[in-house]
């Protein structure tokens, strides 16, 4: 071989290898949980994504509020810790508008990994329902 096809062969091998570790990184950010499965949440999916270097967990469209009285996200690492994070539904200031509802959280500094995401009553101090992800996902927060 010629040293212009020794060089050609590289670049493409090059190419390809840059294309696998971007297409590698892509597929990293965004990871999807097994649909939601509990006493009173029984479908939509968890999305895990980094945005501005911040981890995010995104509620799938088919995702349904319960209907109780103070439901919260809730993450469980993979060391089984808990952490009880903010409420689905933020009231509207004096009420003139309908209630907005948290589809997306922005994880504090302070979980290090996700392994499942739950939805938690604090009224009633109750699992409602809870999204596992395949494998602990491992957040920006080192």
């Amino acid at each position: 071989m010629s040293g212009r096809t020794i060089q050609t062969v590289r670049t493409g091998l090059f190419s390809i290898a840059a294309l696998a570790m971007t297409a590698t990184f892509a597929l990293a950010q965004s990871h999807t949980s097994k649909p939601f499965s509990g006493a009173k949440v029984n479908a939509g999916t968890v999305t895990h994504s980094t945005k501005d270097g911040r981890d995010v967990l995104t509620l799938s469209d088919d995702f349904k509020v319960p209907d109780t009285p103070d439901p919260h996200w809730q993450v469980v690492d993979s060391k089984g810790s808990t952490y009880l994070l903010q409420r689905l539904g933020a009231k509207n200031l004096a009420g003139l508008a309908n209630d907005r509802i948290n589809m997306s959280i922005t994880l504090p500094a302070y979980i290090r990994d996700v392994a499942k995401v739950q939805i938690y009553c604090a009224w009633a101090e109750a699992i409602l329902g809870e999204a596992p992800f395949s494998a602990p996902l491992m957040t920006m927060n080192k």
